[in-house]
């Protein structure tokens, strides 16, 4: 049977009547900007991450960008995060003004070597982005450790990372700050683009709550440059019921990859990523390293399981962010020309992921 990447036709199934009484509230009061919705979901979403305030806006990557901003990170700052991610987390470091420094990582986690992080704090090193890679957290009572030796601010970058705890600690609220993106496939994703900054510090907060709404504080009164990043009021209304499921789906993906775990525990040719014993992770994807990526990923899809790869390049391998990397990063590199993320979405059935693990195996053969 075919085997989709993600299956969002499901999730709708699964919320019922619910999302769609959600934004009919939205539509009946003609309630589009800063609707009612929006202070709830904010609420909620700070409540679940174990966190003081929750400031929703447009999307993950403008949800870094204010972050620092609002941390008064910017032109001369430099801003070390790992070389394994996704660029956006590279892009806000730009936007903002200040100057990314790519790290590498570990090469069975996937997640930011804090060692080479330490090793690259220098003078003008303002702020540290630990990424919370594919799901699972970063230890981020280390991070913290690291952050306060050479006075830092942290800001997490849990975009693939929702409900996803290190220690007993949830994502979102261990940093100075910490950014979330509720992209569609996201575990917890919206209809659309959206997403959202946590934070502890209430100053920063109310930064951010006018950097995205034009740098208004009051009816008209402007005093700082911001820009037009509010959260859409239709996709805090969807968020808000996706949230009241969030943990039951999480827990679905987990079962998930502990099955993929016990079936392809054999298989010599497969590297799947570690999880520390004291992460609790989410499983946004579920990747592993394989031999002749390529190759495997076109004889899985030509026996319909789709695949994706998550990422083919470290940041540094992409033009525009080439002259961030100061030292060589081989783990990074290692990674992204092996990795393949499989099928995972919260009501994959036992049947798909049998098919999916077949499929692997019968290209594993093929290519001996």
């Amino acid at each position: 049977m075919p085997v989709p990447f993600v299956d969002l036709a499901a999730q709708r199934t699964d919320l019922g009547a619910d999302l769609e009484r959600a934004l009919a509230e939205v539509i009946e009061a003609d309630a589009y900007v800063d609707g009612p919705a929006v202070a709830r979901f904010e609420r909620a979403y700070a409540d679940y991450c174990e966190a003081e305030r929750c400031c929703g806006v447009a999307n993950g990557t403008v949800a870094l960008f204010l972050a620092l901003v609002a941390a008064d990170i910017g032109p001369g700052d430099e801003v070390i995060l790992p070389a394994m991610t996704f660029v956006a987390t590279a892009e806000a470091v730009v936007w903002a003004g200040a100057q990314p420094v790519l790290v590498d990582v570990d090469p069975e986690s996937g997640l930011i070597d804090l060692v080479a992080a330490e090793a690259a704090v220098g003078d003008r090193t303002a702020a540290l982005i630990p990424v919370h890679l594919w799901g699972q957290m970063v230890d981020m009572g280390a991070a913290r450790e690291l952050a306060a030796r050479h006075g830092l601010f942290l800001l997490e970058d849990a975009a693939q990372a929702q409900g996803a705890r290190h220690g007993g600690h949830r994502a979102g609220s261990q940093g100075d700050a910490a950014s979330f993106s509720f992209y569609p496939a996201k575990n917890l994703g919206a209809m659309g683009e959206a997403g959202a900054v946590t934070t502890g510090d209430g100053a920063l907060a109310e930064r951010i709550v006018s950097l995205r709404n034009h740098g208004r504080d009051g009816h008209d009164e402007h005093p700082v440059i911001g820009v037009n990043a509010r959260l859409e009021t239709l996709q805090a209304a969807a968020l808000e019921v996706k949230l009241s499921r969030l943990d039951a789906w999480n827990e679905m993906r987990r079962e998930h990859a502990a099955h993929y775990d016990d079936a392809l525990a054999g298989e010599e040719r497969v590297r799947s990523i570690r999880v520390a014993p004291e992460a609790e992770a989410v499983f946004y994807t579920y990747v592993v390293r394989v031999p002749d990526r390529d190759r495997i990923r076109e004889s899985m899809s030509e026996r319909g399981v789709q695949t994706a790869v998550h990422y083919s390049r470290a940041v540094h391998q992409h033009a525009p962010y080439s002259e961030f990397a100061r030292t060589p990063l081989p783990a990074a590199e290692g990674l992204a020309a092996e990795v393949i993320s499989l099928p995972m979405y919260p009501h994959l059935r036992e049947a798909q992921l049998d098919e999916v693990v077949e499929a692997l195996s019968r290209a594993l053969e093929e290519g001996r």
